[in-house]
């Protein structure tokens, strides 16, 4: 469980392919908190730590045929930026919303609007009435989920919705290297999903 509140944006040193699997070496300055078994949040991706490396300061997490499929991940290449999350800590204050780490689908940033000082990044997703029946969607000052970073909805459309980034935000996520055209993952809120579940019965 996460918060979508990013400590940093790490680096991509290594991709492995491994038959369906691929295997992500990177680094951060967290490296000496981790442990082997822990989940740690890539992108929005929860991924378990199967090797740390101490002494040249970096991890490995592995990615099914699934998560690639369904994520981003399968895009990255070495010298990538990944936004990184350790799992919530449950006795502390909750600074952004409930986030399960389980990637729904990609999004496709659409433009980049600088407004004094902030940004304002568009995004579009392949729309399907069944799943937003089933919470699949954004409703306007609900929250998303966008490569792991807990955001507010502006302008919710059909299939497109804005957020707005502070400076803060933008420099220490890797929301600083989005284009038009720049990939990216869909969370939405678990907490929407129950609720459109419950009403269908």
């Amino acid at each position: 469980m996460f918060s979508g509140i990013v400590e940093e944006a790490g680096s991509v040193l290594s991709i492995e392919k491994d038959q369906e699997n691929v295997h992500f070496t990177l680094n951060c300055t967290f490296v000496d908190t981790l442990k082997v078994d822990q989940s740690l949040s890539h992108n929005g991706v929860c991924l378990t730590v199967v090797n740390v490396n101490h002494e040249k300061q970096n991890y490995r997490v592995t990615a099914i045929k699934e998560t690639l499929l369904k994520s981003n991940l399968g895009l990255l290449e070495a010298g990538s930026k990944v936004n990184l999350e350790r799992s919530m800590m449950m006795n502390g204050r909750l600074d952004g919303h409930i986030v399960q780490g389980h990637v729904d689908q990609t999004a496709r940033c659409t433009k980049v609007e600088e407004a004094d000082g902030s940004w304002y990044f568009t995004f579009a997703y392949d729309f399907d009435r069944e799943k937003a029946k089933q919470g699949y969607m954004t409703v306007e000052k609900g929250s998303v989920t966008v490569n792991g970073v807990s955001l507010t909805v502006v302008n919710s459309q059909e299939n497109s919705f804005q957020v707005a980034i502070i400076p803060y935000t933008y420099h220490h996520t890797n929301f600083h290297t989005f284009k038009v055209g720049t990939v990216v993952n869909l969370e939405f809120d678990i907490i929407g999903k129950y609720l459109s579940k419950l009403m269908t019965y």
